[in-house]
């Protein structure tokens, strides 16, 4: 029994089958190899391409040669076969030639012909001229006569084998036959020399060409050599190699113009792919300070309510007045804790890209609400609101009024918290080099801060104070509420602000609102 495959008929083998309808191989059957792929070749390109190239050469100049030697073999032939077909029919008419067959008259000179008679009924040759030496006659017997006289022109060698001879046969009267011949040594000898001096020119242009086609591919190569040393440079990590560039109309241009353009783009994909992780390790970062540092802030007001209501359930409160003065406290760690929880609603509402309700805002009125309120807070403080000269019209912006208004209190109120009591306040309200921005600037005269607090200030819980103390207030929510806030209308908010030259936070929203 044999089992038909795709590949023909594999015959049956002595392998056991087990219970689970598994094959046990024959350990002495040796397993079927897995079909060889294709090696790549060893032999680097520019050599293929050179050899390949030289054969190529190789085989054209032997086409030539061979071609051009058998043109110029069968050129020599027909003159050679002209010429004893004329001198055939001369001595068939010229009666001194058939006079010397008679006579027997021999005449041996160097001169390459031959004529010879047969007489009839006669098998020796009569030869009439022919050269001196016998060797050197051609090889003609009495049945090569007979044969010559009735067909075309024959090449036979020379007796000695040294040379060859053109023969040719016809009658004469009285059942005489002729045999003319011409010696070809010398038409060979010059097929000979042309031939050599084909395989020699051929060489030479062989070698030449070689020399010159290994020189062009190697500069044709080059930017491949290029290439490997930029991929070579990218997989030891640095991306920002990229492959010289090179004529469009070649194809090595064109394949380092796409290349650069995959690099590029798989750079831009790193770097993205860099870009992103980095971006979001600092993300958990953080995340958890965010984390550690609500569960700070909610926790310290809970403790505190928690004591509290401990003290009052233990009875240590007995009056009153220790009574009120504990809930006061109660209250106002709950209150803390309420704007805590408020402050984190917000922000997520602002993640969560919440529709603003656009309505025309003037910045002047709410800037002047937030210094009002300011001076009622801190009736000590020299706070104040400057409307700038270069505003050309009534500083009006499309935005919502609530959230504008908590923009320019947060900013307000984080100048009022983070400086001393005497320090000076002043709210700006100015237009941009832009006519369709303005800039709401809160400046103060406080401590100011270094310029690595700078770079962080907008982040969530970040307070330059690490040590969680309160003695400064504030949750660290006020100014990325304000980042926030800003963001959501489109505009943009920054800081300007160096150790012991106070800050200044500038606000820039357009007149036409956010865009949609």
């Amino acid at each position: 029994m044999t089992i038909a495959t795709n590949t023909g008929l594999v015959p049956p083998t002595d392998a056991a089958t087990t219970s689970e309808g598994l094959v046990e191989s024959d350990p002495d059957v040796e397993e079927p190899r897995p079909p060889r792929t294709g090696r790549v070749p060893r032999v680097p390109l520019r050599i293929t391409l050179v050899a390949l190239m030289a054969l190529l050469v190789a085989v054209g100049l032997g086409a030539t040669g061979i071609t051009a030697t058998s043109l110029l073999r069968n050129y020599l032939t027909e003159q050679q076969d002209g010429a004893l077909t004329y001198e055939l029919h001369s001595a068939q008419q010229r009666p001194d030639i058939f006079q010397a067959c008679l006579q027997g008259l021999s005449q041996r000179a160097p001169n390459g012909t031959y004529y010879a008679c047969l007489p009839p009924n006669s098998d020796s040759l009569v030869v009439v001229l022919g050269p001196p030496d016998e060797g050197d006659l051609p090889e003609v017997t009495a049945p090569t006569a007979e044969d010559l006289a009735e067909s075309d022109v024959t090449t036979v060698p020379s007796a000695d084998g040294g040379s060859a001879w053109r023969l040719i046969g016809g009658s004469l009267p009285g059942g005489w036959t002729v045999v003319i011949g011409s010696d070809i040594s010398r038409d060979q000898a010059a097929i000979e020399r042309l031939v050599t001096i084909e395989v020699v020119v051929g060489l030479i242009v062989l070698v030449v060409l070689v020399a010159a086609g290994y020189g062009l591919v190697r500069n044709s190569l080059r930017p491949l050599t290029e290439v490997e040393h930029t991929a070579r440079a990218i997989a030891a990590g640095d991306l920002s190699q990229r492959v010289p560039e090179a004529s469009q109309r070649t194809e090595v241009g064109r394949l380092s113009t796409a290349l650069n353009g995959m690099l590029a783009r798989i750079e831009s994909s790193f770097r993205a792919q860099e870009a992103s992780e980095a971006q979001a390790r600092a993300s958990e970062d953080r995340m958890r300070r965010f984390v550690a540092d609500a569960s700070h802030e909610l926790r310290t007001p809970l403790t505190s309510i928690r004591g509290f209501a401990e003290l009052y359930r233990q009875g240590a409160v007995r009056s009153p007045e220790e009574t009120r003065r504990l809930m006061q406290r109660i209250e106002s760690e709950g209150a803390r804790m309420g704007l805590l929880v408020e402050d984190l609603l917000q922000l997520a509402r602002l993640d969560q890209q919440r529709p603003l309700t656009i309505v025309p805002v003037d910045l002047a009125e709410i800037a002047g609400d937030a210094v009002h309120d300011a001076r009622a807070v801190q009736p000590d403080r020299p706070i104040s609101l400057h409307l700038d000269e270069s505003l050309s019209d009534v500083p009006v912006v499309l935005g919502d009024e609530a959230r504008l208004r908590q923009v320019m209190s947060n900013l307000v109120t984080n100048a009022l918290t983070h400086t001393p009591g005497t320090a000076r306040v002043t709210v700006t309200v100015a237009e941009d080099a832009d006519p369709d921005v303005l800039v709401v600037r809160v400046a103060d005269e406080g401590p100011g801060m270094a310029t690595a607090d700078a770079e962080r200030v907008f982040e969530r819980f970040y307070r330059a104070d690490t040590s969680r103390t309160r003695e400064a207030g504030g949750t660290g929510l006020g100014l990325a509420i304000v980042a926030s806030l800003v963001a959501a209308h489109g505009g943009t908010v920054d800081l300007e602000t160096a150790p012991g030259e106070g800050a200044v936070f500038s606000v820039r929203l357009r007149r036409s609102g956010p865009e949609e």
